[in-house]
């Protein structure tokens, strides 16, 4: 009934504009129109009646008073229904609705509606003249009355949200639960919504969340909206680069190296050592930075011939080389020149490990393992060592414990060992006689080694991938079912839940640790995987033919390969940069003895380190040649503008008949 109502005061409200404003009489005789004027005032009647019959028939008031408010009442309730025949009927329709038939402010209307009733009843003595002007004052109520209505319609949509005065902290604490589609809705509801939509906390936090600038502060950026949309087109402009290979690709080449053994990268470090004993290192940010040349400690640059460096690993803050005669050297990434630590062991490094969130250096040397750290005073000192039954293949530090004590994860033949400084002995993590362990990795809750199965276990399905618990010390998961050794497996810089691992049957594959099945299975090289990462869309595998594969997970798809001559034994890669070097396995080749005549090898021969950047925008001209960018206004030369569909339209001094 309200709405028809109000659709019938719409159409007489248009009437009236139309007419320009001509006020037409009411017919008293139309019915509907009757009753929609005055059923307000007749319920009012009523209910007055029906309470003077109640106090009436209580013996609590006088019988003269009784009358005399009921003399009133109905005086009154005429006078009421007179005026509301005498008021326009719009304003009869307003004040119906603010009664509170469709108002969303009933109990606001209600609590004003008691107030005025008690101030009209305290007022004893009346004038004439007040009752003369009360005409008028109802003139200007009902004016007023307009306005209310015009903004209840405006209201008649609002959730009881907008009824309700909450703090702007209470609302901002509701509205952090919200995502970016969720908050740009609500940012076109009202006025006030937009700036809780918009407030910077939120979507300070929201940026937080998705992985941006995790360093950043509240006030470093003053429209963290524009921030966070600027990183999502930038992460869509450098995974199209990605998938399309665009980008630019150096070749980190040191002359003097000769041939390389070793490569690590992290963040914007590349650290390289190579066969003359020397250690190069190279930031990828400042290319001219001076710390880039590490000097050798002063027992292996005085000996001839200089012993070949045989690991390295690099962090953010530490750089750290192994020589074939023993000797470990660290540098500070910052400062470069002389090592800042020095040891010697007595027999060679057959593993060396850098945390990479902490100062702390694991090496192994035969069955021995060792745990390096730098005091409050910075002294380096020997955390804790270690002799196992066996001789250590690989040592691998786990990740994520900061200032904590550090927990090294060692293999050694058949067995995996946790080495934590506060133990008296390495604890056993994973022991299977004849069961060689053949790769290993550890990230912050998880250790993942390879394991070949052989002689009489062979029937078990063959070689597996077992998944570890560091807490628990037990077995978590089990999965592979492949007749090759696993060769590599990534662990640490793989998405949550995910495993990545690479064998010798060609194969790249991808377990998923929840449920222990394969996700993704790819033929990739036919010598065997040597080296394998992998984030949530995508896969780079490098084999031992030398190539460098980059697949996407979801389709199953390779994207592209680049191929050198050497087996790949590092592959590295973040959002926008990829790392690959090919390392040779001979170490010696043909030209580079000092006997012969050329004392530095073949370039050939030397292995290959390239930097890939993919952050490079793709319209950019600055690495495009300026052949390639001719504009065809020469008059002389070569123009090749492979743009071009037709490259000879547009020659200057053309005939026009051409």
């Amino acid at each position: 009934m309200a709405a028809d109502e109000l659709a019938a005061f719409r159409e007489r409200w248009k009437e009236e504009l139309v007419s320009k404003k001509e006020e037409c009489p009411l017919v008293p005789g139309q019915p509907g129109r009757r009753d929609s004027k005055n059923r307000y005032f007749e319920d009012f009647c009523q209910n007055t009646n029906a309470r003077d019959r109640r106090q009436a028939s209580s013996p609590s008031k006088s019988e003269g008073s009784s009358c005399t408010d009921v003399d009133k009442g109905c005086d009154g309730g005429g006078k009421r229904a007179r005026q509301s025949e005498d008021q326009p009927q719009y304003v009869s329709i307003a004040s119906g609705l603010l009664d509170g038939r469709t108002s969303p402010l009933l109990d606001r209307i209600q609590e004003e509606r008691t107030r005025r009733k008690r101030q009209y009843q305290s007022m004893s003595h009346v004038c004439s003249e007040s009752v003369q002007q009360q005409p008028l004052k109802k003139a200007n109520k009902g004016e007023k009355l307009v306005d209310l209505l015009i903004q209840d319609l405006n209201e008649v949509n609002d959730i009881p949200f907008f009824d309700i005065e909450l703090p702007y902290e209470l609302a901002s604490k509701i509205f952090q639960y919200l995502n970016c589609t969720e908050l740009g809705r609500c940012a076109q509801v009202s006025k006030a919504w937009k700036v809780l939509a918009e407030d910077g906390v939120l979507w300070f936090r929201i940026c937080r969340r998705e992985g941006y600038h995790g360093d950043a502060g509240v006030s470093d950026s003053p429209c963290w909206k524009s921030t966070l949309r600027d990183c999502r087109n930038s992460d869509n402009a450098v995974r199209s680069n990605w998938k399309n290979r665009v980008g630019s690709i150096s070749q980190l080449q040191f002359e003097l190296g000769k041939v390389l053994c070793d490569v690590s990268s992290c963040d914007n470090f590349v650290l390289a050592g190579y066969t003359s004993g020397d250690v190069r290192l190279w930031d990828t940010l400042h290319w001219d930075s001076t710390a880039s040349y590490l000097k050798a400690n002063s027992l292996s640059a005085n000996s001839e011939p200089r012993p070949h460096v045989s690991h390295v690993q690099v962090n953010s803050t530490l750089a750290a080389a192994a020589y074939e005669d023993g000797c470990v050297d660290l540098w500070s990434t910052e400062t470069g020149g002389e090592p800042i630590h020095h040891f010697q062991s007595p027999g060679g490094i057959q593993a060396l490990a850098l945390s990479p969130d902490c100062p702390t250096l694991a090496c192994a040397a035969g069955p021995d393992v060792r745990l390096h750290r730098p005091d409050d005073r910075g002294y380096w000192r020997t955390l804790c060592q270690a002799q196992l039954p066996k001789t250590v293949d690989s040592v691998v530090l786990v990740p994520g414990r900061g200032q904590q004590r550090p927990l090294a994860a060692v293999a050694a033949g058949d067995s995996v060992y946790l080495l934590d400084p506060q133990d008296e002995e390495p604890r056993t993590l994973h022991s299977v006689y004849g069961h060689p362990v053949t790769c290993l990795d550890a990230s912050n809750s998880h250790a993942a080694l390879g394991v070949k199965s052989g002689g009489w276990a062979m029937h078990d399905g063959g070689n597996k991938i077992q998944v570890y618990s560091l807490e628990t010390g037990q077995l978590a998961v089990c999965v592979g079912n492949s007749p090759g050794d696993f060769t590599c497996i990534n662990l640490r810089d793989s998405p949550p839940h995910l495993l990545v691992c690479g064998n010798k049957d060609r194969r790249v594959r991808v377990f998923d640790l929840r449920s222990g099945s394969s996700v993704t299975s790819l033929y990739a090289h036919h010598l065997g995987v040597t080296s394998v990462q992998a984030d949530d869309w995508k896969i780079v595998s490098g084999g031992g033919e030398g190539l460098v594969c980059v697949w996407e997970m979801r389709m199953g798809a390779k994207l592209w390969e680049m191929h050198n001559r050497h087996p790949v034994r590092h592959v590295r890669f973040n959002s926008s940069t990829l790392v690959t070097a090919n390392i040779p396995d001979e170490k010696s080749p043909r030209g580079a003895c000092i006997t012969d005549d050329d004392l530095t090898a073949h370039r050939r021969h030397r292995g290959v380190i390239c930097h890939y950047d993919f952050s490079e925008d793709a319209s950019s001209q600055d690495h495009v040649l300026d052949i390639c960018r001719s504009n065809y206004a020469e008059s002389t030369g070569y123009n090749y503008n492979i743009s071009l569909a037709v490259p000879y339209d547009a020659l200057s001094g053309s005939h026009p008949s051409h």
